[in-house]
C-alpha cells in the first residue's frame, strides 16, 4: 500500500511537470501590436527604475512580464528574451568607452531575434540591435534627445514595418528619448514625483507608438 502511494505520487508529479513543461513551450500568437500604452509606461519606468538602482533580478522579472503580458509569448519564449534584455543592460552599464558598449552587442541582436517572431513584418535583427546600442551610448556622449530620439524611431520603423517618417513613430522615439534625458538630468537626486512625470512621459509615447502601428 505504501509503495502504491509513492509510484502514484511519482507518476503525478511526473504528470505534473509534463504539464508545465508543455505550457511553458507551447506556441503562442504573440503580436507585438498588442500592447497597452499605459501598462507599457508603468513597466518601462519600473525597469528604468531597477536598471539605474542595478537591481537585475527585478529588472529581468518586469522584463519577462512586459512580454508575457503586454506581447503575448510563451513564458518560455519570455524567459529567454528577458534574459537576452538584462544581459545587455548588464553588460552596458559599467562600460565607458564605443568600444566597450560593443559587448553588448550579442544579447541584443539575441533580444531582436526573438522579438523578430512576432513581428508583422521581417526585420533586420543585427541593424536594430546595432541602433539599439548605439542610442544608449549616445545619451552618454551628450547628444541631444530629440537626435537620439530619431534612432529609437528608427527602430520602431525597423520592427513594425512603418517609415522612419511617420509622425507617431518619430514622436513615440523622441518623446521616449526626452523622457530619458529627463531622468539623467536628475542623477542622484531623482524623487518619487520625478518617477510619477517620467511614466506619464512614457505614456504618451507609447499612446503615440499604439496609435500609428493600428493603421
Amino acid at each position: 500500500m505504501f509503495t502504491r502511494k509513492i509510484v502514484l505520487g511519482v507518476v503525478l508529479g511526473v504528470a505534473a511537470s509534463a504539464a508545465l513543461a508543455a505550457y511553458a513551450v507551447i506556441p503562442r500568437h504573440a503580436d507585438l501590436r498588442a500592447f497597452d500604452p499605459a501598462e507599457m509606461a508603468r513597466l518601462e519606468t519600473a525597469m528604468w527604475r531597477d536598471y539605474y538602482d542595478k537591481r537585475y533580478v527585478a529588472l529581468f522579472c518586469h522584463l519577462y512580464e512586459s512580454t508575457r503580458t503586454q506581447f503575448g509569448f510563451s513564458p518560455f519564449r519570455s524567459l529567454h528574451i528577458a534574459s537576452s534584455a538584462a544581459v545587455a543592460a548588464r553588460t552596458f552599464q559599467p562600460t565607458r568607452s564605443r568600444q566597450e558598449a560593443d559587448a553588448a552587442l550579442p544579447a541584443l541582436v539575441a533580444y531582436y531575434r526573438d522579438f523578430a517572431a512576432a513581428g508583422s513584418v521581417a526585420f533586420d535583427v543585427e541593424e536594430a540591435a546595432r541602433l539599439e546600442l548605439d542610442w544608449w551610448q549616445a545619451r552618454r556622449e551628450a547628444v541631444a534627445p530629440r537626435d537620439y530620439g530619431l534612432n529609437i524611431a528608427r527602430i520602431a520603423a525597423l520592427t513594425y514595418g512603418k517609415s522612419a517618417d511617420d509622425a507617431g513613430i518619430r514622436q513615440f522615439g523622441i518623446a521616449r528619448a526626452e523622457a530619458m534625458a529627463f531622468r539623467d538630468a536628475r542623477g542622484a537626486g531623482i524623487a518619487a514625483a520625478d518617477w510619477v512625470r517620467i511614466e506619464g512621459q512614457l505614456g504618451e509615447a507609447y499612446q503615440a507608438l499604439k496609435a500609428s502601428v493600428a493603421r
